[in-house]
């Protein structure tokens, strides 16, 4: 199955050098490019993309602004954030809009792919570059209580919910709690059923938001 991908940046060589990273991956198909987020919100409506590789800062219309509009419909395209992360402080805003993945512009072109396919199957990924600011964002803010939503989860779901929101994949949860990966993948879909959250990004932010999980708290 080929992955239809969408390059919004204000930036001509950036969107040349997207492409390039893009459409040397097998199945990986570069369907437009947008110069900024109204061209982006038209296009993805139009062409239909998997994927959004969407820039923050741009003209006519922001990226976060477009993500927003983009979200709210039933058929929107998974969307990965691209940015300078010290220059961007609306990181914890795109997070709880449901973006698929936030990756710094200067990550390797490997992390790239691997986001693009990590959010074409329903997944997300958050650079590790930045994930240390987005805990200390979202940490603090806690609230002092728990949710009621949190006693919905079984003992094991809330076991996996602290896996996530600790950055581990689906293998290295499988591997500490000594069961398969496919265990695992059936309790991430039932954790964010029952929290009515959209992947795996929401379901870290919902954690340390909550004060489910701190900084500094048992790995």
């Amino acid at each position: 199955m080929t992955i239809r991908v969408l390059i919004a940046d204000d930036q001509a060589m950036i969107r040349t050098g997207l492409r390039l990273m893009a459409e040397t991956e097998p199945g990986v198909d570069v369907v437009g490019e947008a110069s900024d987020g109204r061209t982006a919100v038209e296009l993805s409506r139009s062409l239909r993309p998997d994927v959004l590789l969407l820039d923050i800062a741009m003209p006519v219309m922001s990226g976060l602004a477009a993500a927003r509009i983009l979200l709210d419909d039933d058929e929107a395209p998974r969307i990965v954030i691209l940015t300078t992360f010290d220059t961007d402080e609306n990181l914890h805003t795109a997070l709880r809009l449901g973006v698929s993945g936030y990756l710094l512009k200067s990550s390797p072109p490997e992390q790239l792919v691997e986001a693009i396919r990590t959010a074409a199957a329903g997944d997300s990924l958050i650079d590790p570059a930045v994930t240390l600011r987005v805990i200390a964002a979202f940490a603090s803010t806690a609230r002092l209580t728990l949710p009621p939503e949190i006693g919905t989860l079984s003992t094991r779901e809330h076991e996996v919910l602290t896996g996530l929101a600790r950055g581990r994949s689906n293998r290295e949860i499988a591997d500490s709690l000594f069961v398969g990966e496919a265990t695992v993948r059936s309790h991430v879909a039932q954790v964010l059923r029952k929290l009515g959250l959209r992947d795996r990004v929401q379901a870290v932010v919902f954690a340390y938001e909550t004060g489910l999980i701190r900084p500094g708290g048992p790995q």
